[in-house]
């Protein structure tokens, strides 16, 4: 199952390390683990479909919606009430090779309808992370305060202190 913290992982898969953008997924073992982690299939069509929905949640969180991406990953996917003595419940049903991807569609979008505004990429424009902002007043900008955060904060001091030697 995809929860919020998956989904973090999944979007946080490509960050900028020593000035280079990487691709922790581009590793088929790695990829392999995360998979079997959230209780998926690690079949090669799992993997490039888990790949696939990653980069459209990616692209539909900095800015707008690839709808004809996301309607290609959720295509035959659907949920059917089962009634359990104790409760209810909503599996998924739909090709096997896509149900990992269609989890994460399915949880960028229930973590943007329950935190709406929240889910967002770091203030950085040199970061490609993303931050889910738990804060109460909805005010976090940075991916971490220890790293991007920091980074800007003396960044822009610097520029103060060259702008104005005196101060």
């Amino acid at each position: 199952m995809i929860d919020e913290q998956a989904l973090l992982e999944a979007l946080n898969s490509t960050p900028v390390v020593d000035g280079r953008p990487r691709d922790l997924w581009a590793d088929d073992a790695a990829l392999r683990r995360w998979a079997q982690e959230h209780g998926g299939p690690d079949e090669a069509p799992s993997l490039d479909w888990l790949r696939t929905a990653r980069d459209a949640v990616q692209a539909a969180t900095r800015g707008p919606l690839p709808e004809t991406e996301l309607r290609r990953i959720l295509a035959g996917a659907h949920r059917v009430p089962e009634v359990g003595r104790e409760e209810l419940r909503w599996p998924l049903h739909g090709p096997p090779e896509r149900r990992l991807a269609v989890e994460l569609v399915l949880a960028w979008y229930e973590v943007r309808a329950r935190r709406p505004g929240r889910l967002r990429p770091c203030g950085n424009d040199e970061c490609r992370l993303f931050l889910l902002d738990r804060s109460r007043a909805n005010t976090a900008r940075w991916c971490s305060m220890k790293t991007c955060g920091n980074r800007l904060k003396a960044r822009r001091h610097q520029e103060r202190v060259r702008q104005d030697p005196g101060a």
